[in-house]
């Protein structure tokens, strides 16, 4: 199969490694343009983008894709068969998904139709989805909504992270699609028509993933403890909260559960009703934070300016005091 894989991130990077690698043919890749990125606006280059560069595979950048007659042009001069998308980033119209010969087939990391859209590992762990897993599905001009070919579910452990997740999840993407074109050669070469599932057949909640915003990443202590707790593992690295006027990024926190709040080492009073307060220090631990619900203690954090620092060196590092409070 003649493939143009279309993808950005480094989440893509394993699907398009294993396609270069597989029998079939990628020759051509479609990457959002370079971006301005880091301090001094220094133009950066996606991680697909630059991974195509050391494979000296041809590379397109467009700045936009609807209406571009030229692109479209350059795009069916390569006579493909399929195109690959995986986390591009934009939503290809009619005309975009008309040129390759077999379709425009994408994978997406959730269990359609539940999160559709830009962020979906993001708000499975936000909203502490027991599931989630991969479906390789034929394109529409909708968001996410085409019939599926293949899906695979997984496990959210608890100790998954947005990094552990997308791992996992990137991992079974390319796998999936492999198969998935395997599939789709084999009933190409026997005239056979592949078997697609529409979404809706799975009784699931349509739920939709909005991209993640700036405020999405400040903490707020008076929700609940599990809701931080889930927060801080769906946005990892960059949740933060503000201590003493400056940003500190929180890295992991562990929720105290009833049984564990009369425990000798977490001995505290427990006499603020306001959420954010410093309860206790705890030197092998951490520092215990109240919530609207149970207290946390927060395990690791980043200070603005400083290394990630735990448990002791955290408390030495910030040097707090009980009845002071971090700000969300």
């Amino acid at each position: 199969m003649r493939i143009i894989f279309w993808g950005t991130p480094e989440y893509s990077l394993a699907s398009l490694d294993i396609f270069i690698k597989s029998k079939h043919e990628v020759i051509a890749v479609v990457s959002q343009p370079d971006k301005k990125r880091s301090r001094g606006n220094k133009l950066i280059s996606s991680p697909v983008k630059n991974f195509a560069k050391k494979e000296s595979i041809k590379i397109f950048t467009p700045e936009t894709i609807k209406g571009n007659i030229t692109f479209m042009n350059e795009l069916k001069s390569l006579s493909c068969d399929l195109f690959i998308v995986i986390a591009y980033g934009k939503i290809l119209p009619k005309e975009i998904l008309e040129i390759p010969r077999f379709g425009c087939w994408n994978a997406h990391a959730s269990l359609l139709p539940r999160w559709r859209g830009a962020a979906p590992i993001q708000w499975a762990l936000m909203k502490g989805d027991e599931f989630t897993g991969v479906g390789i599905m034929k394109m529409n001009e909708g968001l996410d909504t085409g019939d599926l070919l293949l899906e695979e579910k997984i496990k959210i452990d608890n100790n998954d992270n947005l990094n552990t997740l997308t791992e996992k999840l990137s991992i079974l993407s390319a796998k999936l699609f492999l198969n998935a074109i395997y599939l789709l050669e084999e009933n190409i070469n026997k005239n056979t028509n592949y078997q697609l599932t529409n979404q809706n057949t799975f009784g699931r909640e349509i739920t939709y993933a909005r991209m993640i915003e700036k405020a999405d990443y400040k903490l707020d202590w008076s929700n609940e403890a599990i809701k931080i707790f889930r927060k801080i593992k769906a946005l990892y690295p960059r949740s933060y909260t503000t201590f003493r006027g400056k940003n500190l990024k929180i890295i992991k926190i562990k929720v105290l559960r009833n049984d564990e709040k009369n425990n000798e080492k977490y001995c505290f009073k427990n006499n603020y009703s306001e959420p954010g307060i410093i309860l206790a220090l705890v030197d092998n631990e951490g520092i215990i934070i109240s919530t609207k619900t149970d207290p946390i203690i927060l395990l690791e954090a980043k200070l603005e300016g400083k290394n990630i620092s735990s448990k002791k060196q955290l408390i030495q590092q910030l040097n707090p005091s009980v009845g002071e409070y971090f700000s969300g």
